[in-house]
């Protein structure tokens, strides 16, 4: 039926209604049909929640940590938003070629066939020992490294430099030896050196500084004669984020690092030097940089002191301390929460965590034994 015919059907006194005013009344009908639509559809728009509304093109791409699992070594994998990539340390040898096996996985996990530069922080087993089976699984762009070994009378720690000196001598992969205050030629984040071959930077980093009073109670300890205190540190920061990544330097070095002056400032994320050992993680060091977290390389029966792992969760500021495994050495006293933790006591399980960090400084790390993840929001400007 028509709009006229079902006007003109209502014919009852008053009621009646003209053709020329069904026309009328059609067309203001229409038209106000027509305003509330476009209304409803600018106002859907415009409050559209922000879950809903498709990202901008130019939207900035996160950064990608990976904390692998390779039982109390050392093997952390940054992919940048410029898929540019870098692996510190290779974690241990043998063991039917484990190490190398995860850390190819995690890069697989992100997406990438090449690991653009690989940073030995120094030559203990732990941490280049999977360097061979590594580049036999991953083409590599680029080895750095601190130069020579230095500690020479340890029989297996240079085995261990020989192997990774005949990857070098083989000629297939570029070497960078790299000093302090150097910046690493890595796209997408600034990778600035803070230790090398025993040497510090000289001059306190943008922002730091300031004279550190603890220096006062707290003596220089006597030096480290290993390749610890040799170790390739870096700083590395990705927006407003900035992560700390000291490999197993010790305490003599550290306590340079903020005594008198605290030379590096405050970090977001700490990566706990030497797997939380008590000769490294000195509570004038840590204090001093107060992290936001901490995030623990340990193995079951390798690291996680428990003098060590108190100084960090005493440190001032720090939001959460993460661990690849739950340390037997440290009981529930010292150890964190369960739900921080990658690795519980048992069979291995080969759990990771990884951190995904935007360039605002906020950050999110997800444990992959629990599938959870925990948020931490940027902080506000100083």
């Amino acid at each position: 039926m028509s709009l006229k015919a079902t006007f003109d059907n209502r014919n009852t006194g008053e009621n009646r209604v003209t053709a020329a005013n069904a026309k009328s009344i059609a067309k203001t009908t229409v038209a106000v049909w027509l305003t509330l639509v476009l209304s409803l559809a600018m106002s859907c728009a415009v409050s559209a929640p922000l879950s809903l509304a498709l990202p901008p093109a130019d939207s900035p791409k996160p950064l990608q940590v990976y904390f692998v699992d390779v039982e109390g070594g050392q093997a952390t994998l940054f992919i940048t938003p410029a898929r540019q990539s870098l692996l510190i340390d290779t974690g241990w040898p043998g063991n039917n070629n484990r190490d190398a096996d995860r850390i190819v996985a995690a890069a697989h996990d992100a997406g990438i066939n090449k690991l653009d530069f690989v940073l030995i922080t120094h030559y203990h087993d732990d941490h280049v020992g999977g360097a061979p089976q590594l580049a036999a699984g991953i083409l590599i762009g680029t080895f750095i490294d601190h130069g020579e070994n230095r500690e020479t009378d340890d029989e297996i720690t240079q085995a261990r430099w020989l192997s990774y000196k005949t990857l070098l001598d083989s000629g297939k992969f570029r070497r960078i030896t790299a000093k302090p205050a150097d910046i690493l030629p890595i796209r997408g984040m600034r990778v600035e050196v803070i230790s090398s071959d025993g040497a510090l930077i000289e001059k306190s980093l943008p922002g730091a500084g300031q004279p550190n009073p603890v220096c006062a109670n707290s003596p220089q300890p006597p030096a480290d004669m290993t390749e610890n205190p040799r170790s390739l540190g870096t700083l590395i920061t990705f927006g407003k984020l900035r992560i700390l990544d000291l490999g197993d330097l010790t305490a003599d070095k550290e306590h340079e690092l903020v005594c008198p002056q605290n030379k590096i400032g405050r970090i977001d994320v700490y990566i706990a030097s030497h797997h939380g050992f008590k000769q490294s993680g000195s509570a004038v060091f840590v204090h001093a940089i107060a992290p936001r977290v901490a995030v623990v390389d340990n193995g079951a029966n390798k690291g996680g002191s428990p003098s060590a792992l108190d100084i960090i969760k005493s440190s001032p500021n720090l939001q959460a301390l993460w661990q690849l495994h739950f340390s037997e050495e440290a009981d529930t006293t010292h150890n964190t929460a369960p739900e921080f933790i990658a690795n519980l006591s048992g069979p291995d399980a080969d759990n990771y965590l990884k951190l995904t960090a935007n360039p605002d400084g906020s950050f999110t790390i997800f444990n992959s034994r629990t599938k959870q993840s925990q948020q931490y929001p940027a902080l506000p400007p100083r």
